[in-house]
């Protein structure tokens, strides 16, 4: 009754799964600040939909929750403006490269491999890193004598030249890093079909050392006009984008992103980073878990790079 047949990704699919599955996505880029493609595209790939398509298709509803999620931070003030247009400045770039990558790999055929591969070891990496700070920030608080710890460090990246002073986040570093921060994680959302908020969030944070409100709201900036320009060179280039499942996925995402930002309100720092962390590790384990797993079909017959 409420099946839906997609064009592009040629399977039928649940309508309220759909929508249930983009509130729940919506919920969490408002909340963590992070698009929620980390966990849209994997569960996409679950219920049928092809890898290429999943990772294009689902970019719209990251684009609507992210935009929906940075209004409600941007009204808590919660967002810098200067150092979000840096990071999408690279993040634009990054995106062409990425976009260029993902057709490449497609017509050798080795996409889907690349994307799975991906997601387990950047996932699997970032949630151990976020899970052990946290951890050891919780612990040293109940301590009868806390120590007092940075969240950053000073890298030799923080020598670099061109430096310029981040009133709204309190810092004095150069611009090479956000820039390089964005370009890097432009490259992922077009090639994983991500929002990049799971990496930009943490690099925001314990790289450049903002404030992590600061960093959830920044995050949503970011994302909303890289993956703006990586759907319109997925549709352009690839030809991958499903619009049916991508209004759908965006309708939920909209009002799930407005719930989870005044949850984030809500909760301290170091419980936002853990929880966070925890996720991104639970997604990290079932991708690995999919990558091992024999296939129900040994065999299969099919175009190269379709």
């Amino acid at each position: 009754m409420f099946q839906l047949y997609l064009p592009i990704a040629e399977v039928s699919v649940n309508i309220l799964i759909l929508l249930g599955l983009g509130l729940v996505v919506g919920f969490l880029s408002g909340m963590f600040g992070v698009g929620g493609g980390f966990l849209m595209t994997p569960t996409l790939i679950f219920f049928g939909v092809p890898p290429a398509v999943a990772v294009s298709t689902q970019a719209p509803q990251i684009l609507a929750s992210s935009f929906s999620g940075m209004l409600a931070h941007f009204r808590r003030d919660n967002v810098d403006l200067t150092m979000g247009a840096i990071l999408t400045l690279g993040g634009l770039v990054g995106s062409i490269i990425g976009v260029w990558l993902f057709a490449l790999l497609r017509r050798v055929g080795q996409i889907d491999l690349v994307i799975g591969l991906t997601f387990a070891i950047l996932l699997g990496a970032m949630g151990s890193l976020m899970m052990a700070e946290s951890t050891r920030t919780i612990l040293n608080t109940r301590r009868a004598n806390p120590k007092r710890e940075k969240l950053h460090k000073h890298y030799l990246l923080h020598r670099l030249p061109l430096k310029i002073r981040f009133r709204k986040s309190r810092l004095y570093i150069s611009v090479a890093l956000p820039l390089l921060i964005g370009l890097f994680v432009g490259v992922l959302v077009a090639i994983m079909g991500i929002g990049g908020g799971f990496i930009l969030v943490p690099a925001m944070i314990f790289l450049l050392g903002m404030p992590t409100l600061l960093a959830i709201g920044t995050s949503l900036f970011h994302i909303v006009f890289v993956t703006a320009n990586t759907t319109f060179l997925h549709a352009m280039e690839n030809q991958t984008v499903d619009i049916p499942l991508a209004l759908l996925l965006t309708i939920g995402g909209v009002i799930g992103a407005q719930l989870g930002a005044g949850v984030g309100a809500r909760l301290k720092a170091v419980q936002l980073r853990g929880l966070l962390g925890l996720m991104v590790l639970a997604v990290a384990a079932k991708v690995i878990v999919d990558l091992v797993a024999t296939p129900i079909d040994l065999y299969s017959i099919g175009r190269l790079g379709s």
